[in-house]
């Protein structure tokens, strides 16, 4: 009986599915002296578990630890940090428009200057607003087409 039930886990085992106890019930029965002449093949096989168990390494593994160099590190943050700074400072000063052209922006002493600046301003504004009525007129025409299409 206790063949059968050997042989039966020893094919779960080879299929993958046993359990632990089951694995040790196997080790256990092939590490004993009276395993069945037909089982003697897989004998090696858990043989080498306990045989392996039982071994022990005296071989030391020299561990190596990364150093890092830490000046070089912060020599080179410190650079990308300057590099940072000075590209902005460098941007936002060619953003900005002296303070006294800000000061005069808009205010002119000669009416008749005023009166040309301003007329200026309003033809192109004027330009802008045309070409907007002109887009208006394309979307009237269109409506109108297709009220006749569709009898609207």
């Amino acid at each position: 009986m206790e063949l059968n039930r050997i042989e039966d886990i020893l094919e779960k085992y080879f299929q993958g599915e046993t359990s632990i106890a089951e694995e040790n019930q196997l080790k256990e029965y092939f590490s004993s002296p009276n395993v069945a002449q037909h089982l003697e093949q897989y004998k090696p096989i858990f043989g080498y578990f306990s045989q392996v168990k039982q071994q022990k390494s005296t071989q030391e593994l020299p561990l190596k630890t990364k150093k890092r160099n830490v000046a070089w590190i912060s020599i080179a943050a410190s650079v990308v940090v300057l590099l940072g700074i000075g590209t902005y400072l460098y941007v936002s000063d060619q953003n900005t428009t002296p303070v006294v052209a800000q000061s005069e922006l808009g205010t002119y002493d000669n009416p008749e200057e005023a009166l040309a600046a301003t007329q200026k301003a309003l033809a192109l504004l004027s330009n802008n607003v045309n070409v907007g009525i002109g887009s208006v007129q394309y979307i009237k025409e269109y409506q109108q087409s297709k009220n006749k299409i569709f009898k609207q």
